[in-house]
């Protein structure tokens, strides 16, 4: 195991940094912990290790829109289906709870 001798300073929102560290905690996982297993991440993935990108789209507000807007929306929805880009309930349901462990 290599030796820790490097020292890291950053500057973070108070409550970010409050919200992280009481999620590693509970996780028993000691924040520099983290930021080592983070880099290392980087290290491997030659990047950051998540997408960084804007949101394509923004929630649409149902109650907002017209009658030919509400159309265009199902028919994009209609046009997920056909083209195989949509999961059955089932499954996207198993897959929430694989990924929380739930």
């Amino acid at each position: 195991m290599a030796t820790k001798s490097a020292n890291l300073y950053a500057r973070i929102e108070p409550n970010v940094k409050e919200q992280a560290e009481s999620i590693l905690s509970a996780l028993g996982i000691p924040a520099s912990s983290a930021i080592n297993m983070f880099y290392k991440q980087i290290i491997l993935n030659r990047g950051l290790p998540f997408e960084v990108k804007l949101p394509a789209d923004r929630m649409v507000d149902v109650t907002k829109l017209t009658e030919a807007e509400w159309d265009a929306e199902l028919e994009k929805g209609y046009a997920d289906m056909t083209a195989g880009r949509t999961k059955p309930a089932k499954q996207a349901f198993a897959d929430i709870r694989k990924d929380y462990n739930i």
